[in-house]
């Protein structure tokens, strides 16, 4: 688009939330927030990889800044004011001690964790994106890193094997990426679409076999294979337990919808030669 319209006044730059404290608002959260700035304000704020949306509200604000800049008018601010408005909210919640997530016991649920693996070379958010683009809702999501406990008793069905203490030394090496996922779309259950979905533990074995899957895109070797997910139904409900205890299944719906932490990473897009 930067061809298409000329490159005097679309300037793109890509910001890592995670990396920057001033954005740490935008933290925790799963889809890209686009910010478009001309000269020094915030103009335009697009949420989520809507590419219609976003290609015609670049459009529309590139016309509005020319307008601004040939006729000398005033340009529309706005305000960013949706995650302040969750911050406070998910404040009060947290008050009234009514933080934990809730869910319909209807609507199956399975874990998934992008491992320290992937996350430390800078994979989460693309990952994240193809998760959701393949039909997974995210529930929640957090970024934090594991403790020695927590996979010894996250393992424990490994215990004795060979590779049980590589894999816990790797799980707790760094920050992993921990997801609730659930499915609204086709027939497959959530726990065997996100399986087949990341496809064979073994990356090597995932290329020959399933070249589009996860870990045959993202893995490197065993253990080292950057995602994880339930073996079964009943696996799910004790790693989601133990990984998440506030979380908890309900016979009923919830009204408001789930409250979710800031995004993890922020896309600006600037209209003119503004360094900010």
């Amino acid at each position: 688009m930067r061809m298409e319209v000329g490159l005097d006044l679309l300037h793109f730059a890509l910001a890592e939330a995670d990396c920057l404290d001033v954005l740490e608002k935008y933290r925790g959260r799963c889809e890209p927030t686009f910010l478009f700035y001309a000269g020094g304000k915030l103009v335009a704020v697009v949420r989520g990889a809507n590419a219609p949306l976003l290609q015609k509200t670049i459009l529309d604000q590139l016309e509005a800044e020319r307008k601004v800049l040939a006729e000398g008018g005033e340009r529309k601010v706005i305000k960013d004011e949706v995650l302040s408005e969750e911050d406070e909210r998910f404040s009060r919640e947290k008050d009234d001690g009514e933080d934990e997530d809730v869910v319909s016991s209807e609507k199956a649920c399975t874990l998934a964790i992008i491992k320290p693996d992937a996350v430390v070379h800078g994979k989460t958010s693309e990952i994240i994106m193809k998760i959701q683009e393949a039909g997974f809702d995210i529930l929640t999501s957090e970024e934090r890193t594991m403790t020695e406990a927590e996979m010894r008793l996250f393992y424990q069905h490994r215990a004795g094997k060979e590779a049980f203490e590589k894999l816990v030394h790797h799980m707790c090496s760094g920050p992993s990426h921990l997801l609730i996922l659930t499915r609204t779309e086709g027939t497959e259950d959530v726990v065997t679409a996100w399986r087949n979905f990341m496809g064979p533990c073994d990356p090597d074995v995932a290329r020959r076999e399933q070249p589009d899957s996860l870990r045959a895109q993202y893995g490197t070797e065993m253990p080292f294979n950057a995602v994880h997910g339930s073996r079964d139904g009943e696996d799910a409900r004790r790693e989601l337990a133990l990984l998440f205890p506030g979380f908890k299944f309900s016979d009923q719906v919830p009204e408001a919808p789930l409250v979710l932490l800031p995004e993890t990473s922020c896309d600006y897009f600037h209209h003119t030669d503004a360094s900010n």
